[in-house]
């Protein structure tokens, strides 16, 4: 598993894990890199859920710079599937490229602009009632009979006591409600803290990503959109 970036940024290195450019900080998890307090923290809710009769499993943890440009400039030449916010899909030929990034962002990060750039964040399900080759990761999955809906309501009641919880929330984050989606906030609250929007400028300038140039001018819109404007953490 590559750990490091090949993409050479003036950005010093103790940031760069930020953007997703250095995941020597990270330790593995079964298949999967963590941040090393989130990843004691995820066994001990693991534990606690199986008691609870739920096989709580990540299909998602870190994802590095690439992975996230590889996923965005596929939906941006129209190769991967584009949905709107109730997950049906949109006519990639009819979008212009402002409709086109907006359209991207309800369901992809900006790369650089992932959480799970940072190994603190991780997409779960319950694999007692849904496979991860059959999971799609949609809202109805984590629904009233949908086959995770009793894990997600055990996660919304003692997520926190383990140090996670759902930062993408409706009406309370800028990315649509993601109840897959938990995030270790002792340590996520502190990285997110340490973004600037001109380190990721310097990143996005220097990639081979598509609408570099349309992205970059909008960069602090997002940034403030998708980045900042988050659930806020339990205290």
């Amino acid at each position: 598993m590559q750990l490091t970036s090949q993409l050479i940024v003036d950005i010093p290195r103790h940031q760069q894990k930020l953007y997703g450019l250095d995941a020597h900080h990270l330790m593995p998890v079964g298949e999967f890199l963590l941040e090393p307090r989130t990843a004691a923290a995820f066994a001990e809710m693991q534990f606690a859920a199986a008691k609870n009769g739920f096989d709580l499993q990540i299909c998602s943890a870190y994802r590095p710079f690439e992975r996230q440009v590889h996923i965005w400039n596929a939906k941006a030449s129209g190769k991967r599937s584009l949905l709107d916010i109730e997950s049906n899909p949109i006519d990639f030929a009819s979008l212009n490229e402002q409709q086109l990034i907006d359209t991207i962002l309800i369901w992809s990060a900006l790369p650089g602009a992932s959480r799970h750039h940072w190994g603190t964040d991780i997409d779960v399900y319950d694999a007692k009632h849904i496979s991860k080759q059959s999971l799609q990761l949609v809202s109805a999955e984590y629904q009233a009979n949908g086959p995770c809906f009793a894990l997600h309501q055990w996660l919304t009641h003692h997520a926190q006591q383990y140090g996670f919880y759902f930062p993408y929330q409706a009406q309370k984050s800028g990315v649509s409600p993601e109840p897959w989606h938990l995030s270790y906030f002792p340590v996520a609250t502190d990285y997110l803290s340490q973004f600037r929007v001109d380190e990721l400028a310097k990143v996005l300038s220097q990639a081979q990503i598509s609408l570099q140039s349309p992205l970059i001018e909008r960069l602090t819109e997002l940034v403030n959109q998708y980045v900042f404007y988050v659930a806020p953490s339990p205290a």
